[in-house]
């Protein structure tokens, strides 16, 4: 039977059902993640966190604010976005890219945040909603390339790295990258043509493409900043141009691989203990300040985006 033909008390509950769902379930990965977390047990994380007693009130508040921060400029850059079909407020931005959040939080490289977003708008918006959402994902994932690629050509530079794969990591990489960005966007997208696709994107204003790109660039510098100033408060003699050597390249192999956000710590965590460990870095230090990152950027905003989700309403036109 047609979800429309059902009698509307029994939409409700479908709803109401599928809402407490999302949450159950998005709270559910988060305490599997940090409680029976396979590369960091949850005893040896909390002695760590004990045994250098670097979480002062001011430590944490600064920790805190650079992760709303990077947030913050998340649902900048999709408000900029979306402006350009459909006017849109700070606070309707914030609900929709923190609901989405919640709701793609155990969906191959978040890709149920396609369809989360495009529930928002009404039936003739969501095909062009979904292509912004491509675009959105499209300047975080480029700035994170390019970077990303600088730092795999000065690690090669700096540090006597053997790459077995070192001709077919440039070619794998840019494939991988280009599926990421258009296969799993594309197949969320239906309906749509490659003549269309491109002369919606031939259409986009510029000026909104750069400011994009631009706030896609000021996230990446605070989350990557982020990550250097917790390997320092856990006192590792590390410059900020190594550090950033490692980040940028750990970043980038770490997002060419397809996985569920869930997953997302431990294929950093794996990577970063390689490249931290060319420094000398030991593992226990890399992993936790990995699994910071990971509750400080994914855990806590998908706790908030849980509100959104139980208070999601169709719009009106559905």
């Amino acid at each position: 039977m047609p979800f429309r033909a059902l009698s509307y008390k029994t939409k409700q509950f479908f709803v109401v059902l599928i809402k407490l769902s999302l949450v159950v379930g998005a709270f559910y990965f988060i305490y599997l993640k940090i409680a029976q977390n396979n590369t960091l047990s949850f005893d040896a994380f909390l002695g760590f966190l004990h045994q250098n007693r670097v979480f002062s009130i001011k430590n944490i508040a600064f920790l805190v604010g650079l992760s709303s921060l990077n947030w913050f400029f998340e649902i900048l850059k999709w408000k900029t976005l979306v402006q350009w079909v459909t006017p849109i407020s700070l606070k309707h931005a914030t609900e929709q890219t923190l609901g989405a959040l919640t709701a793609s939080l155990f969906t191959p490289n978040r890709i149920g945040d396609y369809g989360a977003k495009a529930m928002y708008f009404a039936p003739p918006l969501k095909k062009r909603i979904l292509l912004l959402n491509l675009l959105n994902n499209a300047t975080q994932m480029g700035i994170t390339f390019v970077l990303g690629l600088a730092g795999l050509v000065l690690l090669q530079a700096h540090f006597n790295v053997e790459l077995a794969l070192k001709k077919a990591l440039k070619i794998v990489t840019l494939m991988v990258l280009i599926g990421s960005i258009i296969g799993f966007g594309l197949n969320s997208i239906k309906g749509q043509t490659w003549p269309k696709l491109i002369s919606f994107f031939k259409t986009f204003p510029k000026p909104k493409l750069m400011h994009a790109l631009c706030l896609a660039f000021v996230r990446y510098a605070i989350f990557s900043f982020q990550f250097y100033w917790l390997l320092r408060l856990f006192n590792v003699p590390i410059t900020y141009f190594h550090a950033m050597i490692m980040i940028s390249s750990m970043y980038l192999l770490a997002s060419i691989i397809p996985s569920l956000a869930i997953f997302d710590v431990v294929i950093k965590g794996s990577i970063s203990v390689y490249l931290f460990g060319l420094l000398g870095v030991n593992a226990i230090t890399v992993l936790s300040t990995v699994t910071i990152m990971w509750v400080l950027n994914f855990a806590l905003p998908s706790i908030l985006g849980s509100y959104y989700v139980l208070h999601f309403k169709f719009p009106k036109s559905d």
